[in-house]
């Protein structure tokens, strides 16, 4: 009798689903609806231990009939290539801007979250005449306190990069009850089933554990990102918070005040999530961002 396949796993949104090969990065998944006519919108979904496409579904769902729409699952997650490699920000961001000029192909509309916004930030200075707006949803970079880098999270990830010790850690972190805990702590209200079963089975992949590592180790972050990678930004970007249990937004008031080309709104009551906890007042912040903007 042959075994089940444990490994099968599904669409993170129901979409017609395509691969686009990265140069840096092999096979490259993503969501598209492009039935609708407009300026195209593309979603960049965050790093953890358990990420994907589906972090950014609410928006997908919402914009798909108003305009064309695409979901990156980035690599080393989702339905993307998991290969053991270097996971670095110049990767992620290669890649989005890869995508941009190869897929996408004319200017869009751009929103990320958390980390993702790092390498949104990142990919737009590499392609700014393709990004015609950011929307960084809870987006990191303007933490009071600091996280490791340079040869710190480098023996970070030497020590994590241990077999015994990456496994164990890897399999705690995505039991149903951690993630339940973490997603716990990133909304006010109920969580919804289907972050909980989807960010199981995502990490229950082979290869799931290599680009998490390079997270947890801290070298995914750009240090001083304020600085070095979002005061360069010259197009509009819209800045959606609230309160988050792993980043905080002390930087944000003085950096919005020397940047004109900055707007922020908060979307409350949020602890991370936005687009999931209140996907309405999400949106219409970002479709009334682009109307003004485009005005």
């Amino acid at each position: 009798m042959t075994a089940p396949n444990t490994h099968t796993l599904p669409a993170a949104i129901q979409a017609t689903r395509h691969d686009f090969n990265s140069a840096s990065a092999g096979r490259i998944h993503y969501y598209a609806d492009t039935s609708a006519s407009g300026r195209p919108l593309l979603l960049i979904h965050s790093i953890n231990a358990a990420p994907s496409a589906i972090e950014m579904k609410p928006l997908f769902e919402h914009y798909r009939a108003q305009r064309p729409v695409y979901a990156l699952d980035l690599p080393g997650f989702g339905h993307s290539d998991r290969s053991k490699r270097r996971y670095s920000p110049e990767l992620f961001a290669g890649v989005i801007a890869e995508f941009l000029e190869q897929v996408v192909k004319v200017p869009a509309d751009v929103a990320a979250f958390s980390l993702g916004c790092e390498f949104a930030a990142r990919a737009t200075l590499q392609q700014p005449t393709l990004v015609t707006s950011l929307t960084l949803l809870s987006p990191t970079g303007f933490n009071l306190r600091g996280l490791p880098t340079g040869k710190a999270a480098e023996r970070a990830y030497q020590f994590l990069s241990v077999p015994v010790v990456n496994d164990g850690l890897f399999s705690l972190l995505t039991t149903r009850a951690s993630i339940k805990f973490f997603y716990n702590q990133a909304f006010v209200n109920g969580i919804p089933p289907e972050l909980i079963d989807y960010a199981h089975a995502t990490t229950h992949q082979p290869g799931a554990k290599y680009a998490p590592l390079y997270f947890l180790s801290g070298q995914l972050f750009t240090p001083q990102a304020g600085e070095t990678l979002y005061s360069k930004l010259t197009v509009p970007v819209l800045v959606l918070y609230d309160r988050d249990p792993n980043i905080d937004f002390h930087e944000l008031p003085d950096f919005l005040g020397r940047h004109p080309n900055w707007l922020a709104q908060r979307i409350v009551p949020t602890r991370g999530m936005p687009q999931w906890e209140r996907p309405a007042e999400t949106a219409a912040a970002m479709t009334h961002f682009w109307a003004t903007r485009a005005a």
